[in-house]
């Protein structure tokens, strides 16, 4: 088993180039490291070197390789760090190998720059998987390099009128439903929850991911269309989602730039991302808002809800957002709320027509959630399911999406 990360390729490592070897710096602590003399991996000759485990790498050494493995151990700091300066100053890919790696290294060992984590001792056929992964990532980053911006990525935000309107629960079974109708059009979709503190559209979709955007915005200059793949996990439907942080995390610790450098590589990778927005405003919301094709406000038809979307709506128009594609979306709807509050009135006061009304379905909608399926798994056919597909035909129109 190996924990593979896309993300540290480069571009000019060709394993045919037999003259710059592999280049392994080992302890050989424990097994006999000498089977691996003179033998080759992914048409690379492998050179062993011996060195204690903190001792300092010629980075000069390295970048006369095609790549080297590193090893690390998890109760030496002094060695993490070494391979942390390593990975900072070689254009080398870099692997790490390490005895029973904890879960918490392996993703810290990732974040540093490691193209993949093996455990000691080495098997040959784990380091050829590692070294034929790195070399596809690399043909990969470089075809998306050459391919630039396409014209035919969009970017649909989902803006909360408040919480507890149900819009996760919304959001995932529309995006669910939305990546299956692209499929079939050889098209891609994805759900990029950026509700940093709150964020558990994964969770609702019965995912557990190990990264998220947590990765991704501590990846730097490292982001690329490969670690946002990496980090992606992909629901039955099809659906690319990109999980919120496991922990809190404050949502001014970063910049704008950061996240809509994470939008637009997603955007360029999947097609469609819908991207689920805090509820509190950011310094980043309006950059992101002003970023998308599409604007989703998400409200109940009550009062409260309604007045808040109006409030924010009107904040958008005054930093000049008000030219946006704005679809007003009136979910946990009920015919008897009728009688208190018009749907006209709701338009003329968000200036906005309602482009769709979602039933109120709770239990349906609690029991997908809750087990983490499309609604269609619950109840084939429902009012709720029709509801949905009617807001996804909207979406696709808008967009100028054939289906």
């Amino acid at each position: 088993m190996t924990a593979y990360s896309e993300n540290e390729t480069v571009s000019g490592w060709r394993p045919q180039r037999r003259e710059a070897p592999l280049r392994l710096y080992l302890t050989n602590s424990e097994g006999d490291s000498s089977d691996l003399v003179g033998v080759r991996a992914a048409g690379l000759l492998l050179e062993l070197n011996l060195v204690p485990i903190t001792d300092w790498i010629d980075p000069d050494e390295l970048n006369g390789s095609a790549a080297a493995v590193v090893e690390v151990d998890a109760s030496t700091p002094a060695s993490i760090k070494r391979f942390q300066k390593l990975a900072k100053i070689t254009d080398r890919p870099l692997i790490a190998a390490a005895y029973d790696p904890p879960l918490s290294l392996v993703r810290s060992l990732l974040r540093d720059g490691a193209s993949d984590v093996l455990p000691l001792p080495i098997d040959l056929a784990d380091l050829e998987t590692a070294l034929q992964q790195i070399n596809k990532a690399a043909g990969a980053a470089a075809a998306h390099e050459a391919a630039g911006p396409t014209d035919k990525s969009k970017v649909i935000s989902v803006l909360k009128s408040a919480g507890g309107v149900g819009a996760t629960s919304l959001v995932s079974q529309l995006a669910a439903r939305f990546a299956v109708k692209e499929s079939r059009r050889g098209r891609e979709a994805c759900l990029l929850d950026l509700d940093v503190q709150f964020g558990d559209a994964a969770f609702q979709l019965g995912l557990h991911p190990t990264l998220s955007v947590a990765d991704l915005l501590e990846a730097g200059p490292r982001l690329d269309g490969s670690l946002i793949r990496a980090t992606t996990a992909r629901h039955s439907s099809g659906l690319n989602v990109i999980a919120a942080p496991r922990e809190l995390m404050p949502v001014e610790g970063h910049s704008a730039d950061d996240f809509i450098r994470i939008v637009d590589i997603a955007a360029h990778e999947f097609g469609t991302v819908f991207v689920e927005l805090p509820t509190n405003w950011t310094n980043w919301s309006l950059s992101l808002l002003a970023r998308s094709d599409l604007v989703l406000v998400i409200a109940e038809l009550s009062v409260t809800s309604i007045n808040r979307a109006r409030r924010q709506i009107e904040l958008l128009r005054s930093e000049g957002l008000g030219d946006l594609e704005y679809r007003i979306v009136i979910n946990r709807f009920d015919k008897g709320q009728l009688r208190a509050i018009r749907l006209s009135d709701v338009s003329d006061a968000l200036g906005y027509p309602i482009t769709q009304t979602v039933t109120n379905d709770p239990a349906t909608m609690r029991t997908a959630s809750d087990r983490g399926v499309t609604i269609d798994e619950v109840k084939r056919k429902s009012a709720v399911g029709k509801d949905i597909d009617s807001l996804d035909a909207a979406i696709a129109a808008a967009l100028g999406l054939e289906r």
